[in-house]
């Protein structure tokens, strides 16, 4: 769903955000800008730090769980 709106925006903070996501239109960087917020977070719920690349039978098998001492 799209609905045209109106903001009052910082144009140099767009325009920077613009630079390091290269995008050209204002639009484009702002639905970027969502989407890279959106993936953030999204990836942050995924990690775990009690997951290691020690433990791949255990990632294999879908284990998320930290193992049970």
């Amino acid at each position: 769903m799209i609905k045209k709106t109106s903001f009052n925006l910082d144009r140099s903070l767009v325009a920077q955000a613009s630079n390091v996501l290269g995008t050209r239109t204002m639009t484009g960087t702002i639905h970027r800008a969502l989407e890279e917020v959106v993936q953030h977070e999204q990836l942050r719920r995924l990690w775990r730090p009690e997951l290691t690349l020690d433990e791949p039978e255990r990632l294999r098998r879908g284990s998320l769980e930290p193992p049970v001492n």
